[in-house]
């Protein structure tokens, strides 16, 4: 009797995931799906109204080469800084004996609490004369600014990606891959090199790729160290020359720029396999005793744990503490973080609700369509933040102008940049809903609506709860989309500390960063109860 409701069970649930979707869950999916086109479609629209003599001469500027060299070289200056930021790091926390392990994993992520922008100004505020070495010990050095300065401000935000990346691989490599090359007679350096490195790569590659979107699409740390890369050259295209079909063009250029590291990532791991093919389990690694190399070990972790920590802080204390700015500023404060969530909340929201039916749709009825669907989700995650700004900014003044510089705009805007992040939760939590628990609903007459609301949502609350935080979080220090179509006169805070920073208001612009900080520090919270970060065995 027990094997027949199983399988009752089983041809019930497939019978629910072949069956044809309902269409008031599939028409609202195809209409966000075609809402995410509409940046690309009006970004090359505004690209096509160039003239074809134009055209050429648009596209062969020798300023856009120049642009793309700079563009690259930032991108591998970052990679390559963060690299060296991360790896010996996750080694320290994964195969040596080394002390305190999970403190030193969590404070390894913890720079993610501190922007790009806010990294740049603790940059800016060390050296000039108006310096914290000048003002407090007499030594003048040059501010930190040009390529160096957007490299450094980059790197030591975004190395906590490539580290999460390496810890992970490194904690689920066999070690008797190493021991079986060892016995064969390979030396320590020869092991890294042939066995462990290429077992990285994976992992590093997932880094690189969020590391290097991340830093194609930067705007607020590129502009502040007054570095010409492709996104600083978009935004002053567009805002000072307002020559909008050359900014459309370095926008695709862009674009087509991030495409090229996607296509270059699936090449490399095309056909690439890693796994183990011997029988057993994976035996962890024996922990390398660092013995006198302990105290090197050590100087390492505190210079780049008091670089990417200690710096923001020191600078944000000393303008908070010892410089402060008059009263007055604090007060604005509270007042500019109740704007920015003004936005914030309303996009958090409609992401979460644009989210929910193409989540319900992609697991509860997959197909080529769904998945097509699903996939649209990630254009706008994927695209340059300033890139989408623009496109949104074509769309607006092409058919609906009554919408430009509208608080509405900027939160449509974000709703699509961050779609693809709202339906990460949602999607897991559908997923652990057995679909039967619906059709017991359906069986004892409940509508589609009353089912969702008994018998759905109390399951997927905590998925919603978890969508609606990480979008919230993210459209509070966001800044290129927001620098470009927030209404005018409309301060958030990332605003206000782009903008007191690039005049040199450093005590202004304080109160405004430390806020984007303590706040940041609640996503940086919410990373390390996701991934339930533990220290190594």
């Amino acid at each position: 009797m027990s094997s027949r409701v199983v399988k009752s069970v089983d041809v019930s649930e497939l019978l629910v995931s072949v069956k044809r979707p309902p269409l008031y869950i599939l028409i609202p999916a195809l209409l966000v799906a075609l809402c995410m086109l509409i940046p690309l479609v009006y970004l090359f629209l505004r690209a096509g109204q160039a003239q074809p003599d134009q055209l050429l001469e648009l596209v062969f500027r020798p300023r856009n080469f120049q642009l793309l060299l700079n563009t690259l070289s930032l991108t591998g200056g970052v990679l390559l800084i963060c690299t060296f930021l991360s790896l010996p790091l996750a080694w320290l926390v994964t195969r040596t004996d080394i002390a305190a392990k999970r403190l030193l994993t969590i404070l390894a992520v913890v720079p993610l609490a501190v922007p790009g922008y806010v990294m740049a100004y603790a940059l800016l505020g060390v050296g000039g004369n108006m310096g914290v070495l000048n003002q407090l010990f007499g030594i003048r050095v040059n501010n930190i600014s040009g390529y160096w300065g957007a490299v450094w401000a980059l790197s030591l935000y975004t190395f906590p990606y490539i580290f999460l990346n390496v810890r992970a691989a490194l904690l689920g490599l066999d070690s008797s891959l190493e021991e079986s090359a060892q016995s064969l007679g390979y030396s320590k350096s020869m092991v890294f090199l042939k066995i462990i490195l290429p077992h990285l790569l994976p992992a590093l590659l997932a880094g690189y790729m969020v590391v290097g979107l991340y830093v194609l699409g930067d705007f607020g740390a590129v502009a502040l160290m007054r570095y010409e890369a492709f996104s600083y050259a978009i935004f002053t295209q567009y805002s000072g020359a307002f020559d909008r079909i050359y900014a459309a063009w370095l926008s695709i250029m862009l674009l087509a720029l991030a495409a090229s590291f996607l296509v270059v990532e699936a090449l490399i791991l095309k056909r690439k396999r890693l796994a183990s093919v011997g029988s057993g389990v994976t035996r962890p690694a024996r922990l390398f005793e660092l013995g006198k190399a302990s105290p090197i070990a050590w100087l390492y972790i505190v210079g780049v744990l008091g670089t990417s920590i200690g710096l923001p802080v020191a600078m944000l204390s000393y303008w908070l503490l010892i410089a402060p700015p008059d009263i007055s500023i604090f007060w604005q404060v509270p007042w500019t973080f109740l704007r920015s969530a003004t936005a914030a909340a309303p996009a958090a929201i409609l992401a979460a609700a644009l989210a929910l039916p193409i989540c319900y749709l992609s697991v509860r009825y997959p197909s080529r369509l769904t998945s097509m669907i699903e996939r649209s989700t990630y254009i706008g995650y994927a695209l340059p933040p300033l890139t989408l700004a623009l496109a949104m900014v074509f769309f607006s003044l092409q058919t609906a102008y009554f919408f430009y510089q509208t608080l509405g705009l900027l939160i449509v805007t974000w709703t699509l940049a961050t779609l693809a992040l709202a339906m990460g939760p949602i999607r897991s939590a559908i997923m652990q809903t057995r679909a039967n628990t619906e059709e017991a609903a359906y069986a004892l007459g409940y509508s589609p609506a009353a089912t969702f609301y008994h018998v759905m949502f109390p399951r997927l609350r905590r998925g919603i709860l978890a969508a609606l935080a990480l979008v919230f979080l993210f459209c509070m220090k966001e800044l290129p989309i927001t620098f470009l179509l927030a209404p005018t006169g409309y301060s958030t805070l990332a605003v206000t500390v782009f903008s007191r920073t690039s005049e040199g208001m450093m005590a202004e612009a304080a109160p405004f960063a430390a806020a984007i900080v303590i706040f940041s520090s609640l996503s940086v919270g919410m990373v390390l109860n996701r991934e339930k970060i533990k220290g190594s065995r």
